[in-house]
């Protein structure tokens, strides 16, 4: 995989991680997710791999 297109994956998870705790915090409402506690455990992992995603794309450049 190109490195771009690895990094523009990585920061796209970083950006939905947030948004999902977000809304399964409350936070962020409008959602069926919006409430729901376990979005606010799921997030944080999709976040962690998106910056894992983006980390590698780095070193590979």
């Amino acid at each position: 995989m190109h490195p771009r297109v690895a990094l523009g994956i990585g920061i796209l998870l970083v950006l939905v991680g947030l948004l999902w705790t977000l809304q399964g915090l409350d936070i962020v409402g409008g959602s069926g997710m919006s409430g729901v506690p376990i979005w606010a455990v799921i997030g944080p992992f999709v976040a962690l791999i998106g910056i894992v995603v983006a980390l590698g794309a780095r070193r590979k450049r």
